[in-house]
């Protein structure tokens, strides 16, 4: 399940409403309103990468979170990171983390 695919095709992909993507990655920014709730969506995050083999880069601020993925075996996005950003998705939906309104994260690309 690790075939890769372009941004176009991870964005139309179900339940990734919350993401963006460009050619090499996908991130979504979650605000998740305080350090502690925050650390809480890490440890959320931390056992679906674990559980699925697939770990994103996730920056913790204070009342932020931004979460990237992408394959490195393949060098930008597969169906992996579909399924690792619905599930992480999900997550922030049962913490009531909201996502932010869509920008571009940490100025990378």
């Amino acid at each position: 399940m690790s075939d890769s695919i372009t941004p176009r095709e991870f964005l139309h992909a179900d339940g990734v409403a919350d993401w963006q993507a460009d050619d090499g990655s996908a991130w979504a920014v979650f605000r998740s309103g305080s350090f502690a709730a925050g650390a809480r969506f890490v440890d959320a995050i931390a056992e679906i990468a674990d559980a699925v083999n697939h770990h994103p880069d996730v920056d913790l601020r204070y009342a932020t979170l931004t979460v990237r993925t992408s394959s490195h075996d393949s060098g930008g996005l597969t169906t992996r990171d579909v399924d690792l950003a619905r599930r992480i998705s999900d997550a922030a939906r049962e913490l009531e983390i909201p996502v932010e309104a869509h920008h571009h994260a940490g100025g990378r690309r």
